[in-house]
C-alpha cells in the first residue's frame, strides 16, 4: 500500500509492504513525522518517505548501507545536508555552522521545477522489530522499556525523522537533547489517530 498523506506543510509518502500490519494507523504515524519535521526546523513545504517493512528488508539495508549484520529497527536516508536545518543542542558546530532558509535548502542539491516540494529523505522501519522490542522490554529511549508496540513505532518514526534532519546521538550532549525532544514529541502524539 502506498499513501500520500498531507499534514501541512508536509507530505508524508507512506509505503506499507505486503504482509506488514502496523499497530498504529498510518495517519497517526504521518502526524508523528510531521511533528518531528516541524520541531527540527525542516525546510517547508517538503516531503519525506516512510516505509514500513520487516526484519528481512532492514537486515539487507543494514548490511548494504551501514556494514552491520542482522536487522535493525530504523534506518534514515537523508537527502539534505545538516546545514539545511537549524543548529540544535549538542550538535558539532562543524557539522551545521548555521541554518539556511527554506528557499536555500530547496536549492542545496538541485533546483526543483515550480510548484514542486523538496524531498528531505526516507525513513525505513521494521514493524516486526518495533513489536519485538516493545513486547520484550527492549524498546523506548533507553532500550529497556516495555510498552505498547504503538508507542515504539511512533518513537521510531520520530527518531528516524530527526536523523533525516541532522540529529544524531553519538555525542552525549546531542544524544541527550535528541532523547528529550523524542520524549516531548512522543507525549504530544500519544493516542492521536
Amino acid at each position: 500500500m502506498i499513501r500520500a498523506l498531507y499534514v501541512p506543510p508536509w507530505r508524508i509518502d507512506v509505503v506499507v509492504r505486503d504482509g506488514v500490519h502496523a499497530p498504529v494507523a498510518v495517519a497517526g504515524l504521518a502526524r508523528s513525522a510531521a511533528d518531528a519535521l516541524s520541531a527540527a526546523g525542516a525546510p517547508s513545504p517538503a516531503s519525506i518517505g516512510l516505509v514500513l517493512t520487516g526484519d528481512l528488508e532492514l537486515s539487507s539495508l543494514n548490511q548494504k548501507h551501514m556494514g552491520h549484520d542482522g536487522p535493525t529497527d530504523v534506518i534514515s536516508f537523508p537527502l539534505l545536508p545538516p546545514s539545511a536545518y537549524p543548529p540544535h543542542v549538542g550538535q558539532d558546530q562543524a557539522v551545521s555552522p548555521g541554518a539556511v532558509t527554506g528557499e536555500q535548502a530547496s536549492s542545496v542539491s538541485f533546483v526543483l521545477p515550480p510548484g514542486r516540494r523538496p524531498h528531505i529523505g526516507d525513513v525505513v522501519i521494521s514493524v516486526e522489530r518495533a513489536i519485538d522490542q516493545a513486547t520484550t522490554g527492549r524498546g523506548g529511549h533507553t532500550g529497556c522499556e516495555q510498552w505498547s508496540a504503538a508507542n515504539e513505532l511512533r518513537l521510531l518514526v520520530i527518531h528516524g525523522v530527526l536523523h533525516l534532519c541532522g540529529w544524531d546521538h553519538v555525542r552525549p550532549a546531542e544524544g541527550a537533547a535528541m532523547r528529550a525532544l523524542e520524549r516531548q514529541l512522543l507525549e504530544g502524539t500519544d493516542g492521536r489517530a
